[in-house]
Formats: structure tokens, sequence, C-alpha cells
């Protein structure tokens, strides 16, 4: 007799519309907040339509997310719907990859064409016109239009923070596959300890970020606004770290979980979810740290 496996539909949900609602205001005021920082306007209201964008987000995942958990302690999931989330979550990671390399393509096609072009290289005409003495080095700290985009006294040396930031974050990949191993053996203690330090060493890796900015604006007149070497710098550096903080928020979330006794050796796809994304984070900043600060 032909069998089949239940597939758990939920009730209609307020989430999806919230979701869409946070997004639009979310990107929204941020739209808003950069074109106004462009035209100079400090009395602009972006800041203050991006935070409430925020805030409509943190409400959502919050009350989405915890209608899935209850969902499933109440063993309303099937094996079915378990495949569907790992599809799921493996698709949602390569839409990650994808959004790194479109950046990581942008910051290549500027090496290799866009700033030689600038510099002369090939044909020269209209850059031989507009910027005879320029001479591409990257990275660059001599832009072709200094008075337009100043440029930054230096670069920030990756032997330092940087190498720091890297030895951290492969630290808490081994650290969450230990924990990930005493889950499916069943060693609470051990669980609970290597996932508190994986947190810890994503909040350590935002710290040390933060002053590494703060030290890039106040001392090495690296900003977005000091030419494209600024740009590509901060936007590469900047969303990576926007999904450290996502990341290390879902990890303090799982801490949570497991101090409430959820998980076991059979249900554990939540953790595991996180586990998966936070190798991904990993792997990025790797990758960032030859390409932008390295090479």
């Amino acid at each position: 007799m032909a069998t089949h496996e239940h597939y758990y539909v939920p009730a209609q949900s307020k989430w999806p519309i919230i979701a869409t609602l946070g997004m639009f205001v979310t990107v929204y005021g941020l739209a808003t907040w950069f074109n106004d920082l462009k035209a100079a306007r400090p009395d602009s209201h972006g800041p203050l339509i991006f935070f409430v964008g925020g805030l409509l987000l943190a409400y959502m995942l919050f009350g989405w997310f915890g209608a899935v958990i209850k969902e499933s302690r109440a063993g309303l999931y099937s094996p079915q719907l378990d495949r569907s989330f790992r599809w799921g979550m493996s698709w949602f990671i390569f839409s990650e990859v994808m959004f790194f390399v479109a950046f990581f393509g942008a910051l290549f096609y500027i090496r290799v064409v866009s700033a030689p072009g600038l510099a002369g290289e090939g044909s020269k005409g209209l850059s031989e016109m507009l910027w005879p003495n320029f001479e591409y080095v990257w990275p660059l700290l001599n832009n072709p239009d200094p008075k337009l985009f100043p440029p930054p006294k230096d670069v920030i040396s990756p032997w330092g923070l940087p190498l720091l930031n890297t030895i951290l974050l492969v630290s808490s990949s081994v650290t969450i596959t230990i924990a990930h191993h005493a889950l499916k053996k069943g060693h609470r203690g051990a669980l609970k300890l290597w996932l508190a330090i994986t947190v810890l060493l994503g909040i350590a890796f935002l710290g040390f970020q933060a002053e590494e900015y703060i030290h890039a604006y106040q001392e090495l007149g690296l900003t977005l606004g000091s030419g494209i070497y600024g740009a590509t710098f901060f936007m590469l550096t900047g969303f990576h770290g926007a999904h450290v903080t996502i990341g290390t928020i879902i990890l303090f979330v799982m801490l949570m979980r497991i101090m409430k006794g959820h998980f076991d050796n059979e249900h554990q796809f939540g953790f595991e979810a996180a586990s998966w994304y936070w190798h991904f984070v990993d792997v990025v900043w790797i990758g960032l740290f030859f390409f932008v600060y390295v090479l």
C-alpha cells in the first residue's frame, strides 16, 4: 500500500506582509540617508526611517522564528519538511554567495580594467586629456581627481587587526564544529561551553572591526568618500560585518534555546543551519583578507 509523509501546512500568517513592509522601509530609509549625505543635508530623516525599518524587521524575525520554534517543539514537522528546510537554507546561502561574488567581481573589474584604463593603459584618449599625470597603483592613494575625491593618507595594514580578526573567525569555525559534535553525542555541557566561546569570538571580531573603522576614518582619511578604494573597502568589509552581526545574534539565540533544553542528536536543524551560515561567513572573510587587505 502506497504511503506518503505528512506535510505540515501552517495557517495564514501576517509575518510575510510585515517582512515586506520592513524591507521596503529599511531600503527607502537607507537610500534617503545616502542621498542626503551626498546633498549635505544635516536634517535628513533617512536615519530615522532606516531605524524604523530595522525595528520592523527585528519584530518580524522575532515573531516569525518564534512561531517556527513553537511548531517544531510541538512535533508538527515531518522528515519531508526537514528536507525542505535544508534545501531552503542551502539556496539562501547560495544567494548570499552570489551577493558577495558580485562585490568581488566589481573589485576585480576595478583593479584589472577600469582603474588601469583611467591611467591611460591601452588606448590613451580621454584619460590622457583629463588626467595626464594619473598613475595607477593599487591601492589607490592618488585618485584621478583628488579635489573631488580626497585620497586616503594610507591603507590599513593586514598584519594588525585584520590578521587578528582572521585568527578569531577561523578559531570560531573550529569552536562551533566542536559544539556541533558535542550536540550529536549528547554532551550538553561541552555544547554550551563551545557555543558560548563562538559567540564571544564573534563579538570580539565586531569590536576589533569597529576599532579598525574608527582608525581608518579619524587617522587615515580612509572613508566611503575617499575614492574607489575606500568605497570597495567599506562595501565589502561592511556587508561582511553585517553578516557577522546577524550570525552572532543567530548563535546567541541558539545558545538560549540550548539553555532551555532544545535540540538533540535527532532534532537539530536549527543549530545546524546556524553553523552552516557561520562557516559561510568565515570563508568569505578569508577571501576578504587576501583580496582586500593583502593583495
